[in-house]
């Protein structure tokens, strides 16, 4: 399977409009691959809260609308990375709905067949953590040779949400990000972590650049599922192109089997 992570730049010279235009081109350009990746919020930038407002757009909005065509062209599965989603309101509610980072995946005709709200916002008390609802699902997408769990960013850092993705079937973690470059090896630590306790491969592709004023940490990572890094980018913007064995998950499953000695569910101790 052949796989390729857009590391995207975010200038903030650039208009969202441009940076649409110029992403479909680069995803058109990675015809041949059979999947293709881009970050979290590249339209906006994952630190820019002012414009998530701004710039937030239905799920059939002109990004949807670019990135649908540019899978058709080219081809490949996409998944789109993440934009900042204005949901329909409720029924006679008043005002603007609420706001998701909402991920969206086409398939090769260019269908949208599923899409992901961001359930662990972060910022704790400001930023993402309030100006965004919280998903409360989780996603897959079934591949011919492979089903992606779906995650962003923070995401990586609970590892009870990958749990429930394997248990949904996954085999292939895809985490889009826009992660900030002081932690940036806990980037790498997590998304091998993950891998290793899941028995799957994690595709994480994240943002270069800089944010409202926040160094991006770049260095998208592709990581097999015994926790061995196949490809990793550097900082700068970049097309991260890996070619790797789909079935390597369930061999390694099979030949490691720990996932069948989980132990969820026990008494908690008496006192």
């Amino acid at each position: 399977m052949r796989a390729s992570l857009i590391q995207i730049a975010v200038d903030e010279g650039e208009s969202v409009e441009s940076r649409r235009r110029r992403v479909a081109s680069l995803v058109r350009e990675q015809a041949g691959s059979d999947l293709v990746v881009l970050p979290e919020l590249w339209t906006t930038g994952a630190f820019a809260y002012e414009e998530f407002a701004n710039e937030a757009e239905p799920l059939e909005g002109p990004t949807h609308e670019a990135m649908a065509k540019a899978a058709s062209d080219a081809g490949v599965w996409l998944h789109a990375g993440s934009i900042p989603e204005r949901a329909v309101p409720d029924s006679g509610s008043a005002g603007a709905g609420p706001l998701y980072n909402t991920s969206l995946v086409f398939s090769p005709s260019g269908d949208l067949v599923a899409h992901y709200r961001k359930i662990h916002r972060f910022g704790f008390d400001k930023g993402e953590a309030v100006l965004m609802g919280a998903g409360r699902e989780l996603a897959t997408v079934r591949l011919p040779r492979t089903t992606l769990g779906l995650a962003t960013c923070y995401d990586l850092r609970f590892p009870e949400l990958f749990r429930g993705l394997v248990d949904a079937g996954a085999e292939t973690l895809v985490i889009p990000a826009g992660w900030p470059e002081r932690r940036r090896a806990h980037w790498t630590l997590l998304a091998r972590a993950r891998a290793v306790e899941n028995q799957a491969f994690v595709l994480a592709c994240g943002t270069a650049g800089t944010h409202a004023g926040v160094p991006q940490a770049g260095h998208s990572i592709v990581v097999d599922p015994w926790g061995e890094v196949l490809a990793e980018a550097g900082p700068g913007e970049q097309v991260l192109t890996v070619e790797f064995d789909a079935g390597k998950v369930a061999a390694t499953r099979e030949q490691f089997p720990a996932l069948k000695d989980r132990a969820l569910g026990l008494e908690p101790p008496r006192r």
